[in-house]
């Protein structure tokens, strides 16, 4: 008994160096439970090989058979922010394996490319998004509206971070279009002429926070996350003659900063279609509104007493909000769906189902309890 106790003390004691990576007595008490296993932190992500990093540092890593065998989903496997178990900490005799994907706080997740109805998780265990879009001729509110929908949906806090304010001719004009559709999330201007914007979003790049970087190409996520670091680690590319971006990151990894906090640096994404979404709270405006309306199943086209259609026609709330609103409910699928029926449909997909999830919690009890 005397034994298990120095082993755990010592692991502890590693495990000291990984707190700057983010890691929380949540995931180092999971990590006890794998007896002759280490935990670390995958960096990057190349299609199916990994960089992690461990109490000794980074190397190189593969999933085991046994990992891809009972893998469901490609959302099963390792993605960049996972806290993982592997076999050793040194890479000099071959890659890493990685045994086991320790349970997400956090993930943002997306409708996979093409027209399977798989889901793609960009990065996982973050506290914080930045939502970045450049204030040229790329701005796009309805876009911002979908980022904003997953963001939420991730259970990590969104911040919208704008960028290239020196090519904006209106801000005021740009601010007051956000703020129809931020419904509270915190709004950083930032310029790549000078380091206002950088100063602003210091407050929110603490020690072991970790903030995913999200948002099309070219818009200014390398070089922020440049300015953060203290010197050019990525790689940076201008506009096109359509003033929009070209690709400077071509895969997802984890940074950590000189000054406390991680970053994730992901591929530009402009189309980003969802799979899932918390549109109640990035359309909070127009949920309180239909809680207002007459029949509780008012489709807010023809009722008598809709207050959503009252709100358009005065103003109040713009046709083009709505209509977005609309189109993202259908492409989730939660069109026609009453608030427990939303409920249920995000347990079935978190989890599988009820049962699944009371099994889930029980688990994690259990595991607590020892």
């Amino acid at each position: 008994m005397r034994d298990t106790g120095i082993k755990v003390w010592m692991k502890r004691m590693d495990y000291i160096k990984l707190k700057k990576l983010g890691l929380s007595d949540r995931f180092e008490q999971e990590a006890m439970l794998y007896d002759g296993l280490f935990l670390a932190r995958v960096s990057e992500q190349h299609c199916d090989l990994y960089k992690v990093i461990s109490e000794q540092g980074e190397l190189p890593a593969s999933v085991s058979g046994k990992l891809a065998y009972n893998a469901s989903a490609n959302t099963d496997f390792p993605v960049v922010g996972d806290w993982v178990m592997i076999d050793r900490t040194d890479g000099n005799a071959g890659n890493a394996v990685i045994h086991r994907v320790l349970r997400r706080k956090s993930v943002f997740e997306r409708k996979a490319a093409g027209t399977s109805h798989t889901s793609q998780i960009v990065a996982a265990n973050i506290d914080i998004i930045f939502i970045c879009m450049s204030l040229n001729a790329d701005f796009n509110l309805r876009r911002l509206e979908r980022y904003l929908s997953i963001a939420w949906d991730s259970m990590a806090t969104p911040v919208i971070v704008l960028t290239k304010a020196d090519l904006c001719k209106d801000l005021d004009m740009r601010l007051a279009e956000i703020s129809t559709v931020s419904v509270g999330t915190d709004v950083v201007v930032c310029s790549s002429m000078d380091e206002s914007g950088y100063v602003d979003v210091t407050p929110y790049v603490t020690e072991g926070k970790t903030i995913a970087f999200i948002g099309s190409s070219g818009v200014g996520k390398s070089t922020l996350i440049n300015r953060l670091m203290g010197q050019d680690v990525l790689a940076t590319k201008g506009l096109r003659a359509d003033d929009k971006g070209r690709h400077a990151t071509t895969h997802r990894q984890l940074l950590l900063l000189p000054d406390g906090g991680i970053v994730i640096d992901t591929p530009g994404m402009r189309e980003l279609h969802l799979g899932s979404g918390n549109l109640s709270r990035s359309f909070e405006d127009i949920e309180d509104l239909a809680a207002e309306c007459k029949y509780k199943d008012c489709s807010h086209t023809t009722e008598p007493c809709c207050a959503v259609r009252t709100a358009i026609e005065t103003g109040e709330l713009a046709e083009e909000r709505f209509e977005s609103y609309q189109k993202l409910q259908k492409e989730a699928g939660y069109k026609g769906l009453n608030s427990r029926q939303l409920e249920q449909e995000k347990i079935k997909r978190m989890f599988g189902g009820m049962g699944e999830m009371k099994q889930a919690m029980k688990q994690a009890k259990d595991k607590n309890r020892r």
